[in-house]
């Protein structure tokens, strides 16, 4: 096996942005998860949270990754659910393709600090300015779970984290005609900078 087995511990930085998408633009689901679960809508627009995470020493695995996840709902119940996934690592891509039905591909993905932020780019997908705002007191912490489409059944996997965290501001460079294409000329309504986190991924 060329990845460690679950649970998976992480560390590093990350940067979490939430858009406001029209229900119709939303991603689609892979059919034996859209049998389980709806995406939540709020008049008539989804929720789509997009991360750049860069995981560092003292976790389990050391790589980059760009994400972009749908919140969903089933029986009632709020899930995240993972639908455009890039990393810079094999055993990750294999991991959590393997473990937890997640999607990874793998991709080129650049990160370079600025003075107070972060310029990161996706070949060919999706680049973004990261720029670090007001502190936010205390450590916080996140408990929530992942649903995704393992084989023809569904895996639900809990994750915890806790990060200092940041307001920040974000500006976003989507390829119109790229796999993030459903966020092109749009912009995410809130950035936030998650520094310092430390997380526990599966069971």
């Amino acid at each position: 096996m060329s990845y460690p087995p679950e649970p998976w511990h992480l560390r590093g930085q990350m940067y979490v942005s939430v858009w406001p998408v029209p229900r119709a633009h939303l991603p689609p689901l892979p059919a034996v998860l859209a049998a389980e679960v709806r995406p939540l809508t709020v008049a008539g627009r989804g929720l789509v949270g997009t991360a750049w995470v860069d995981y560092g020493p003292g976790g389990v695995l050391t790589y980059r990754e760009l994400l972009s996840a749908v919140l969903v709902r089933r029986a009632g119940r709020p899930l995240v659910s993972i639908v455009d996934i890039w990393v810079d690592s094999p055993a990750s891509r294999d991991g959590g393709r393997a473990l937890w039905g997640i999607p990874k591909e793998l991709a080129e993905l650049d990160f370079r600090a600025t003075g107070g932020g972060l310029d990161a780019r996706a070949t060919a997908i999706a680049g973004a300015w990261l720029v670090d705002g007001p502190r936010l007191p205390g450590r916080w912490p996140a408990r929530f779970s992942v649903v995704q489409a393992l084989g023809e059944r569904t895996r639900t996997t809990p994750v915890r984290a806790r990060a200092a965290a940041r307001l920040a501001r974000a500006g976003w460079r989507v390829e119109p005609d790229g796999p993030l294409a459903y966020l092109a000329g749009r912009r995410p309504w809130l950035t936030l900078a998650l520094r310092d986190f430390r997380m526990v991924f599966g069971r």
